[in-house]
C-alpha cells in the first residue's frame, strides 16, 4: 500500500473489493487503497459497486462503470494538486 495523497476506501463486503484495486496504486503514486470491514453504508453496499474516494462517495450500477468513475475521480484530484 501506498501512501497516498488520494485515498480509496472500499468495504470488504462490496463487490468492488474482489477486483483488484490495487492496480490504482500501480498507475497512480499517489493513491492509496485501503480495505476496511465495512464503511457504515449497508444501504449502498448490497444495492451497488461503491469506494469512497478522499470521503466522497464514488458508486454505479455496474463494477466496469464504477472503476471508471474512480478513475475520473483520481484524475480530477491529482489535477487539483497540480494546479496548486
Amino acid at each position: 500500500m501506498a501512501l497516498g495523497l488520494i485515498v480509496v476506501e472500499v468495504c470488504e463486503r462490496n463487490v468492488l473489493a474482489s477486483h483488484s484495486l490495487e492496480d490504482f496504486e500501480a498507475a497512480y503514486p499517489e493513491v492509496a487503497v485501503l480495505r476496511t470491514d465495512c464503511l457504515a453504508m449497508c444501504h449502498l453496499c448490497r444495492a451497488a459497486p461503491y469506494a469512497m474516494v478522499d470521503m466522497e462517495r464514488v458508486y454505479a450500477k455496474a463494477t466496469a462503470q464504477c472503476l471508471d468513475r474512480i478513475k475520473t475521480c483520481i484524475e480530477a484530484e491529482i489535477a487539483t494538486f497540480k494546479e496548486k
